[in-house]
């Protein structure tokens, strides 16, 4: 994901300065929203994944679940012991499945003296996500300012399923209940009574969620 915000040579200065002054021409702006969509998608989508890792592994009840998975490790190391002896005649001795099993303790006790490490690495990635994510959403309200943004306010009141099928249905339904919720939080846009707090589920179920209500959300202009 690094490499994504890198390698676009458009960061959210430059085109804040590309921007001014409207010269860019409408249809320029719409394909690079779109493209700093996708980016705001993916890094979302990475981050929710890290986030689960975070709570599965390094969670309230890690130790248990740490435990669960070196007893399962016990017995898949079992059964393939077992099975190979059965197709090939094999026949260890008694010490050296100890020994193996005994090596599979000691690589268990390894990993949690590097639990905290381990943790704290997952950190750091969650963290980089996270500054990618707002990166992009904070290029996204860039170039809605001097597109997106101006077509609601003249279509308003408009719903948020309506403004996805003015698209095409070529922005996500999440992406734009985000970009329309910092309207509402500026005071330029009001919202109806229908609510929809999608922004902490994972993208495809976010998108799953407001479908059933988007024709209820209905954005008011106030300017």
């Amino acid at each position: 994901m690094a490499s994504v915000s890198k390698t676009d040579d458009l960061n959210a200065k430059n085109i804040q300065n590309k921007n001014l002054g409207n010269s860019t021409p409408r249809a320029e702006l719409y394909k690079q929203l779109k493209q700093r969509e996708n980016h705001w998608w993916q890094a979302r989508h990475h981050l929710i994944r890290l986030q689960e890792r975070q709570m599965f592994w390094f969670g309230d009840n890690s130790f248990m679940m740490w435990l669960l998975w070196q007893l399962v490790s016990y017995v898949v190391v079992a059964t393939v012991l077992m099975l190979l002896s059965r197709l090939f005649s094999i026949s260890l001795p008694l010490w050296q499945y100890v020994a193996l099993f005994v090596l599979q303790t000691l690589i268990f006790i390894i990993m949690l003296a590097f639990k905290g490490r381990l943790a704290n690495n997952l950190q750091r990635r969650i963290n980089e996500q996270e500054v990618l994510r707002e990166e992009a959403l904070n290029e996204m309200i860039i170039l809605a300012d001097d597109s997106l943004y101006l077509d609601v306010h003249a279509k308003a009141p408009i719903s948020l399923q309506a403004l996805y099928e003015h698209y095409d249905a070529k922005f996500h339904l999440s992406s734009l209940q985000c970009l329309l919720k910092k309207e509402v939080d500026a005071g330029r846009l009001l919202l109806g009574e229908q609510q929809v707090e999608a922004n902490i589920l994972p993208p495809d179920l976010a998108d799953d969620e407001l479908n059933a209500h988007a024709n209820e959300m209905i954005y008011r202009s106030i300017l």
